[in-house]
């Protein structure tokens, strides 16, 4: 059992067929659109519907279980909720790529507290461009 079908569980969800393949798909990929999870979820049952995957999207979401960004597009994308990390997004390609710094974790802390604040939640996408290698 993987550790975001143990989290449905304990939230109370019932795992389903249909449930038990869309976690399949959000813990072998990272930031699927929904249309992407279908397609994926889909080649495994093919009896899977487009509406079961948003519902589930949905709850799961709800449940603080997978998180839904936008990176700036015209749709949402979906990634399972386990480890805290923040996303760079190369505007070129679309590509997103996942990263944990320390220092930047403690920095944001620091900043909060010089300003009276406890962080409580945060969100970081970084946007940007390959930096094109100079010829000699």
């Amino acid at each position: 059992m993987t550790e975001l079908e143990q989290r449905c569980i304990d939230a109370g969800l019932k795992m389903t067929g249909p449930r038990k393949t869309i976690l399949k798909v959000l813990n072998n990929s990272n930031h699927l659109s929904v249309e992407e999870v279908y397609e994926k979820a889909k080649a495994i049952d093919s009896t899977i519907s487009i509406a079961t995957v948003y519902r589930t999207l949905s709850m799961l979401d709800e449940l603080d279980l997978v998180t839904r960004q936008e990176f700036n597009e015209t749709f949402s994308r979906y990634d399972t909720n386990l480890d805290h990390h923040h996303h760079l997004i190369d505007l070129d390609t679309g590509k997103v790529i996942e990263f944990q710094n320390e220092e930047l974790e403690k920095l944001k802390e620091k900043i909060a507290e010089e300003l009276g604040f406890e962080l409580v939640d945060h969100t970081l996408e970084l946007y940007g461009r390959r930096i094109k290698k100079k010829k000699k």
